[in-house]
C-alpha cells in the first residue's frame, strides 16, 4: 500500500496552493465588484461548492453509468477514484498556468510589470482551477479514505486512515520545499525570480507549470502502482 500512499504527497502538494499561491495570484487581479472588493482567500468559497456540487453528481450520476460499464456496485474501483482525481489536478495546475499566462501578457501591455499593482484581470478568472480543485478532492481524498479502510488488515484501520490524512501534512512540508528551491535557483544572479514580491514581474505560471508536469510524473508512477496492486477482499 505504500506506493499508493506516497502518490498523495504530490496531490496534496498541489492542494496546499489553494491556501498558498492561488491567493498571491488574485491579490494581483482586479478583486472589485463595482464598490465591493472581494478578499483573494475567499474564492476558496468555489472549492467548497465545487464539493458540494460533485458529491451528489458522482453517487447519482457517474456511479450509476461507471456501473453498466464496469460491472461494479460502486461504479470505480477506489484505486481508478483516486487516479481520476490525479488526473483532474493536472488540468488544475494547467487552468491555473493559462490564467496567470493571460495576466502577465496583460500586465506587460498596460506597462505595469514594474509596478506591484493589480492587473485589470477579473479575479473570478481563477474559479475554474477552484473548480476543479474541488472536482479532484472529491475523487482522490475520499478514494484515498476508502482504500485504505477496505485494504487495510483489520486490526490497522484507524492507523491507516490516519495514515491517509497524513499525506495531507507531508504535502505542505513538501509545497514548502519545492517553493524554497524554486526560488534559491531562479533568484541567481540577481534575477527576481519565478515568485517575487511583485508577480508582475515573476513567472508563477513556470511554477504551475512545473507542479502540473510533477503531478503528470506522480500520475504516470501511481498508474505502475495501482496496476501492480492486488487487492484484498474486504472483510
Amino acid at each position: 500500500m505504500f506506493p499508493v500512499w506516497a502518490t498523495g504527497i504530490i496531490f496534496a502538494a498541489v492542494y496546499a496552493q489553494m491556501s498558498t499561491l492561488f491567493v498571491e495570484q488574485g491579490t494581483m487581479m482586479d478583486t472589485t465588484i463595482g464598490s465591493f472588493s472581494i478578499p483573494p482567500a475567499s474564492l476558496s468559497t468555489f472549492d467548497v461548492i465545487s464539493v458540494i456540487f460533485w458529491v451528489p453528481v458522482y453517487d447519482r450520476v457517474i456511479v450509476p453509468i461507471a456501473r453498466k460499464f464496469t460491472g461494479k456496485e460502486r461504479g470505480f474501483t477506489e484505486l481508478q477514484r483516486m487516479g481520476i482525481g490525479l488526473f483532474i489536478s493536472i488540468l488544475c495546475m494547467s487552468a491555473a498556468a493559462v490564467v496567470e499566462i493571460v495576466r502577465l501578457q496583460l500586465a506587460k501591455e498596460l506597462d505595469l510589470v514594474d509596478k506591484p499593482v493589480a492587473v485589470p484581470l477579473s479575479i473570478f478568472w481563477q474559479i475554474p482551477q477552484y473548480f476543479l480543485l474541488g472536482a479532484a478532492e472529491v475523487f482522490t481524498f475520499v478514494g484515498q479514505l476508502e482504500f485504505f479502510y477496505d485494504q487495510s488488515p483489520d486490526a490497522m484501520r484507524s492507523l491507516c486512515s490516519a495514515l491517509s490524512l497524513l499525506t495531507t501534512s507531508l504535502g505542505n512540508y513538501l509545497s514548502s520545499f519545492i517553493l524554497t528551491v524554486v526560488t534559491y535557483l531562479t533568484t541567481q544572479g540577481g534575477k527576481p525570480g519565478w515568485i517575487p514580491n511583485n508577480l508582475n514581474e515573476g513567472h508563477l505560471d513556470n511554477f504551475f507549470w512545473l507542479l502540473a508536469g510533477l503531478s503528470l510524473l506522480n500520475m504516470l508512477v501511481y498508474i505502475v502502482a495501482a496496476k501492480r496492486y492486488k487487492q484484498k477482499k474486504a472483510t
